[in-house]
């Protein structure tokens, strides 16, 4: 079945490598994808990552806008227990005025972060409770029914900015479900539960002003090189930052100053059994291999879209994977029946 192709980009900072630099390269990645037919670029919030710079997610967005002209772009995705959804709705509120029919929102409720970033973001432990509510809430802002009587969102009131359900786990499959909104799955990082929270979504789905029927969206990573062995180096590197991400720390030492020797212990010392459960649903090889990966999962999955991370580590190869798994896979994912707006 033809499936839509997107990208999540998460702005990463590479070794000897600045924000500004990032974001340059974030830009011509999404003008490459633009160009390639890819349906979507998103762009994920994360606090107190060194080797992350989306976390002015809005911000960046606004960026990208100005420098590409058709290519959705949208958060994937805000984390909304951070913010009161007022700000979030008059934020991207203004980015539809800027970017008519081009704006996207996901909504997570985790924190995106650590629990001392947590504290610095001013967000108290059980603000994720109210996320059902403040997703409802935010939709009344967008759709011009504000729920809070006398408050509206200016820009943002009636815009119809597109709501996404992002998750890991059956609570949002279930939110999702119940509010009649896209869902998007984690599964490029977290994907003990895709299965039963696609199956749950699904059954479960109560259809909106916004969407008549289930609409998924399915994360997966992607390495895609000229050839086999360079795509199973990219992955090794890959693997060593991950470990570094998630445990690095725990030696008092920051994300990008690590060897790839330290990186090495890292994932022999047990590391490397978590990076790869995270690293479950990973395209790694030729186009042709990566291509074939993508379809069975595609078809497995029954997801109406693929929402890809590249993986690779350098600006450059980045661009490459890009580039190839376009050329490769947009030539057959024509899309089917409209995209939820």
């Amino acid at each position: 079945m033809p499936v839509r192709l997107s990208i999540l980009d998460l702005a990463p900072i590479g070794r000897g490598e600045t924000a500004a630099e990032s974001f340059a390269a974030s830009v011509t990645l999404a003008q490459r994808a633009e160009a390639l037919g890819y349906e979507r670029v998103w762009y994920a919030e994360h606090h107190n990552m060194p080797g992350i710079a989306s976390s002015a997610t809005s911000v960046l967005i606004a960026h990208i806008g100005a420098q590409t002209q058709s290519i959705r772009l949208g958060a994937g995705g805000v984390m909304l227990p951070n913010h009161a959804p007022l700000t979030i709705a008059e934020q991207f509120g203004t980015l539809a005025a800027m970017y008519p029919g081009r704006i996207d929102l996901g909504l997570g409720r985790a924190p995106g972060s650590d629990q001392r970033t947590m504290y610095a973001l001013r967000r108290e432990p059980a603000s994720a409770e109210s996320f059902p509510q403040d997703v409802v809430e935010l939709r009344g802002y967008l759709t011009g029914r504000s729920v809070i009587p006398g408050v509206t969102a200016v820009p943002g009131d009636g815009s119809h900015v597109p709501l996404y359900i992002l998750g890991s786990s059956l609570f949002g499959a279930k939110l999702a479900a119940a509010l009649g909104l896209p869902y998007a799955f984690a599964s490029h990082f977290s994907p003990g539960a895709l299965d039963a929270a696609l199956a749950a979504y699904r059954s479960e789905f109560q259809p909106s002003a916004q969407l008549e029927s289930p609409y998924v969206i399915v994360g997966a990573n992607v390495i895609a090189a000229d050839t086999t062995a360079v795509a199973a180096e990219q992955l090794q590197t890959t693997r060593r930052r991950r470990a570094v991400s998630l445990y690095g720390r725990q030696m008092g030492m920051r994300d990008l100053e690590m060897t790839d020797e330290q990186a090495d212990e890292l994932l022999g010392a047990g590391a490397g059994a978590h990076v790869d459960e995270m690293l479950t649903y990973t395209a790694v090889g030729t186009p042709g291999e990566v291509r074939s990966y993508l379809q069975d999962f595609q078809r497995r999955t029954e997801a109406d879209e693929l929402m890809v991370a590249h993986q690779a580590p350098a600006i450059d190869a980045r661009l490459r994977s890009v580039t190839l798994l376009g050329e490769a896979m947009l030539d057959v994912a024509a899309p089917v029946g409209p995209a939820p707006q």
